[in-house]
């Protein structure tokens, strides 16, 4: 009897374990590498963002002191990443499951980054502007 008890103590302890584990690595965390999303035509420059299960990729350098539109790409996106802000430009957008949303931001200076999150703060990217 007590061996059988022991057992399934373990055994919960083992797959609580891998639970934890599982949920707090995020395949998204990875993903830092600085990534060629960025288009740059008639003066001005479109950064490619994809918004499902977060954001990728999540880091990207652009020009800076150049007017830059944001296609945020959704495509099946049921999560979180669809209620979408830019809290320091006071940009709010709840995205389409599927679609392309265009976010038109003013030019920023050099050493400005610009960080879109979220509505939870769980998923983010930045934008380096050089």
């Amino acid at each position: 009897m007590n061996k059988v008890l022991i057992g399934s103590i373990l055994t919960t302890v083992i797959a609580v374990g891998g639970l934890i584990a599982l949920a707090t690595s995020s395949p998204t965390t990875t993903n830092t590498a600085t990534q060629n999303n960025v288009v740059y035509a008639n003066n001005k420059q479109t950064i490619a963002i994809t918004a499902k299960g977060g954001y990728t990729p999540r880091l990207t350098e652009a020009n800076a002191d150049t007017p830059t539109t944001i296609n945020i790409t959704t495509n099946g996106s049921y999560d979180c990443s669809t209620a979408f802000t830019i809290p320091s430009l006071g940009i709010r957008e709840n995205l389409p499951p599927s679609g392309i949303t265009a976010i038109d931001i003013p030019p920023q200076k050099s050493g400005t980054t610009v960080k879109g999150l979220c509505s939870m703060g769980m998923y983010y990217f930045t934008i380096a502007f050089k």
